[in-house]
């Protein structure tokens, strides 16, 4: 049964293995392209260089026109992330357009790894810490690159 949202997924996904974007990689899961596994590595020079994290995202047939959810499977600690591993990013809620693709989701959410939003805060507590401590956010952060090394 192809509908118009797997048939944009199968797209999406032969363009990501086609011409992947630096440092980000996601496949759907066996037999499930509603489904997808996605990493994210953390962008050179930065305090997340060196992390592998990984996400899902759950679409609906309503893909394009509506988002995917968009989890971090892995644990995170960021001011726009919350504890669940949901992420607060405009594209994924109100700023969201058809035009993006799966490439795009994960460029994006990659970016604001390095350049969080401490204005609209998922996580209080690395929002603060981005804003007051930076040395001791980019402490938590090492942790947590160096606990993706290990985690399932």
């Amino acid at each position: 049964m192809s509908t118009p949202a797997r048939k944009r997924l199968m797209r999406d996904f032969k363009r990501l293995q086609l011409d992947p974007p630096a440092g980000i990689s996601g496949a759907p899961q066996d037999n499930n392209i509603m489904l997808w596994n996605a990493v994210i590595f953390g962008p050179d020079d930065t305090p997340w260089d060196g992390g592998t994290f990984k996400l899902t995202l759950q679409f609906t047939e309503d893909y394009p026109n509506k988002p995917p959810t968009v989890r971090f499977v892995s644990r995170m600690f960021h001011p726009n992330i919350y504890a669940d591993g949901s992420i607060c990013l405009d594209i994924l809620q109100n700023q969201w357009s058809p035009i993006y693709d799966v490439a795009a989701i994960l460029t994006s959410i990659q970016s604001l790894l390095c350049d969080p939003n401490p204005n609209s805060p998922a996580n209080s507590e690395a929002a603060r810490m981005f804003s007051e401590n930076k040395r001791e956010y980019n402490r938590r952060v090492r942790e947590i690159v160096e606990q993706s090394w290990t985690a399932d």
